[in-house]
């Protein structure tokens, strides 16, 4: 039997079986719809977090704060007792590599307006240089980043100029902001600042460092007498270049020149810690995805083998007419090749299409915490079908089908035609 007739043949019994091919080709579906939905979003949830990450940092820069909590014999945690000072800034600027170095000082603090209160962090930064450091994110959309600040200018984050989004501000360029902190000082202590912008929307999470949303951005000195300390978060070192010699260098210098006690961390390496997180969550949902494949695959060959006991009959007249063993199973293959590809097909285009409703579910972003001054927002995730994962989605499925028929189609290509003639 010629490979075209093989083709038609095989087309035909699908067919004449239509609830049951449709039954086994479903199974297909669901496990490459499960792929390409899982994958599809989790590639598009990794270049949303990758573009945010890359927008909110910048990759000539590092970050220098206090040592985190060490290990010691014994199992415990012992917190580290060094500090960081805003005057450290200026030994930092004495490494090589280095262009300036900014300090925050930062603390958690209720927000009041005439309109209602809330809480948030309110750093103090120096606005020239800041703005410098994320030239894409420090960016005034209403008003303006001054160049020389008066000490009672504040700079707010979009999600609190607009919490709830419709329209409500919280408060308005030039409108009065009262700032109430208590923690770590012997009474409650509260100044009142005036608007003098609002950045423009951000989109993505700060990590603590970075312009946020839901931030509130006091110059450094107005901070540090409010405050009544000069110990820093973390201070934001700009670097000649982002090569990977640059930043090894300088990451060396600064911590010996803090004898190794304050954390060094690099925006690249943390962009490739993040990645590397991502590509394994991508595994994981693969391997559960896969196994609905499988699944499908075991349905598969149960279907096949009914249907070979139904159609023994059948095939012991197509090996009386001079079928040989190899022309049977060719059948029976060429058969689950097409539900592989039907299935494949139907599948991506499911997938597809399930990504792409889970995505408009979220509302055009994923955030946690809602639309609140203390979101932490992911921005826009669009699901990325790449020609590639489509093939290989593809591909997969015409494997699962065809392996799990082989073991059907050898028994098909084994009948005894004298036996199978005299099956009822």
């Amino acid at each position: 039997m010629k490979s075209k007739d093989t083709l038609g043949y095989s087309f035909s019994a699908i067919r004449l079986r239509k609830l049951r091919s449709g039954l086994t080709t479903l199974g297909i579906v669901i496990g490459i719809a499960a792929i390409v939905a899982l994958l599809s979003f989790t590639q598009g949830f990794e270049v949303s977090i990758t573009d945010q990450f890359q927008d909110g940092f910048s990759t000539d820069t590092l970050i220098v704060s206090a040592q985190n909590p060490m290990q010691v014999p014994g199992g415990g945690v012992e917190p580290s007792d060094f500090t960081m000072y805003t005057n450290d800034s200026e030994s930092i600027e004495t490494v090589d590599g280095v262009i300036f170095a900014t300090p925050l000082v930062s603390s958690r603090a209720t927000i009041e307006s005439d309109l209602t209160s809330t809480t948030a962090e309110v750093t103090g930064v120096n606005y020239t240089e800041f703005a410098a450091l994320y030239s894409t994110t420090f960016v005034a959309e209403l008003g303006a980043i001054p160049e020389e600040p008066a000490n009672d200018s504040v700079i707010i984050g979009q999600s609190l100029y607009d919490p709830w989004n419709n329209g409500t501000y919280f408060v308005d360029i030039g409108d009065s902001l009262t700032v109430t902190i208590n923690a770590g000082l012997p009474t409650e202590k509260n100044v009142t600042l005036t608007v003098v912008g609002v950045l423009a929307e951000v989109g993505g999470s700060s990590f603590g460092v970075g312009p946020s949303d839901s931030g509130v951005y006091l110059t450094l000195d107005t901070a540090v007498d409010f405050f009544e300390s000069d110990e820093v978060k973390s201070i934001v070192v700009q670097l000649v270049s982002d090569n990977e010699a640059t930043i090894n260098a300088v990451t060396l210098d600064i911590e010996a020149l803090f004898d190794y006690e304050a954390t060094v961390t690099s925006m690249t390496s943390l962009l490739d810690t993040m990645t590397t997180m991502l590509g394994t969550i991508e595994l994981l949902l693969t391997g559960i995805a896969g196994i609905s494949l499988l699944v499908a695959g075991v349905g598969i060959m149960n279907i096949m083998i009914v249907s070979l006991m139904e159609r023994t009959r059948e095939i012991g007249i197509l090996k009386a007419l001079g079928a040989k063993g190899r022309t049977v199973m060719g059948i029976f293959l060429t058969e689950a090749l097409l539900i592989g590809v039907i299935g494949g097909v139907v599948g991506i285009a499911a997938g597809a299409l399930l990504a792409n409703l889970f995505s408009g579910l979220l509302g055009g972003g994923f955030t946690m915490g809602g639309r609140t001054p203390s979101d932490l927002s992911f921005g826009t995730i669009t699901p990325i079908l790449t020609p590639e994962l489509a093939i290989w989605a593809m591909f997969f499925g015409i494997v699962v089908s065809v392996v799990f028929a082989l073991y059907p189609a050898w028994r098909a290509s084994k009948l005894d035609p004298v036996e199978a003639l005299r099956k009822e």
